[in-house]
């Protein structure tokens, strides 16, 4: 069996995520109290109790989120000794859960690592006006049929794939006047279904370029180490395992569209059989059961991590 590590990005958020694990494993209480002391806020109280509205910012959902991803992975080295790269090949993370999976196999420290994600998600926010951007997913097109698409829409805006997720779900971002053209544009292109997404932000387009100036400055002043295991990179779907490259691609995924498909296709194809989506929700095990060869599971709650643990002790 081999096997990877991926981390959630931004969407499977939601209140109360991360207080069960608090609750029952103090390596997880831990994670939590310092991530609140690196961003001088208290983050953790806004996960467990809400408003859902502040949880959703995006400059809160994204150290949020990597929050209880890491305090999942703390709880298996330190509470179960199970060390990331005695059990793993890969990591990969989607968009912003690529910085847990640096966190992860040891990259990046749990406080830079929350500081940048507050820092990128406050810079993604105010790249572009609220109201001005938009993104849509389309359901039973793929890559190229979204591609077509968004080129016939943008009509001079910016219209892009924005997110490759898996054969048949691809997610395009842009003006918001280009993307509801592409929405109606969308069954001439092989689109089974085209629908806007809640999102506050077009993310992983050109719009995002002085957000990826932001992240280029605060990279730049943080230390990166060689990860234990190497990354799965989104804007490569290939494994990286240099510092300098790795932050270089950081910067570049701001922009750059989310190959989620072909990082699948390429843990797949190279021996991983099984993937723990570490971390809220259940977005990622979804999506990577629609991959031949590949079993997937959660690890969000106490249940599902001693599930985990014990799977990955035998």
């Amino acid at each position: 069996m081999s096997i990877a590590f991926i981390f959630p990005g931004q969407g499977s958020q939601a209140v109360g995520m991360g207080a069960e694990l608090a609750k029952a494993f103090p390596a997880a209480q831990a994670v939590f109290s310092e991530v609140d002391e690196a961003l001088g806020q208290n983050l953790s109280q806004l996960m467990w109790e809400g408003p859902e509205a502040d949880l959703t910012l995006t400059e809160n959902a994204q150290p949020a989120l990597m929050a209880v991803s890491l305090a999942a992975m703390r709880v298996l080295a330190e509470t179960k000794g199970l060390a990331l790269e005695d059990k793993a090949s890969y990591v990969a993370g989607h968009s912003l859960g690529e910085y847990s999976a640096l966190a992860a196999a040891g990259a990046l420290t749990l406080a830079d690592t929350a500081r940048l994600l507050k820092t990128r998600g406050r810079a993604m926010q105010e790249a572009v006006p609220v109201g001005e951007g938009a993104m849509a997913a389309l359901l039973g097109a793929d890559l190229a049929q979204a591609k077509e698409l968004a080129k016939a829409a943008s009509d001079g805006e910016v219209c892009e794939a924005a997110n490759d997720n898996a054969p048949g779900q691809v997610v395009i971002s842009g003006k918001r006047t280009a993307i509801e053209r592409a929405v109606k544009l969308a069954p001439d292109y092989g689109a089974r279904r085209a629908v806007l997404l809640p999102v506050s932000a077009p993310f992983h387009c050109a719009l995002m370029q002085p957000a990826a100036e932001v992240m280029a400055e605060a990279l730049a002043g943080v230390e990166i180490k060689a990860p234990v295991v190497p990354l799965v990179a989104n804007v490569l779907a290939e494994p990286i395992s240099d510092p300098e490259a790795i932050r270089t691609r950081l910067v570049e995924q701001v922009t750059g569209m989310v190959r989620w498909r072909e990082t699948m296709l390429y843990l797949a194809g190279n021996g991983v059989d099984t993937v723990y989506e570490v971390g809220a929700g259940r977005v990622l095990t979804g999506i990577a059961r629609r991959f031949d060869g590949i079993d997937a599971k959660s690890v969000g709650t106490p249940d599902e991590l001693e599930a985990a643990a014990a799977t990955l002790a035998g």
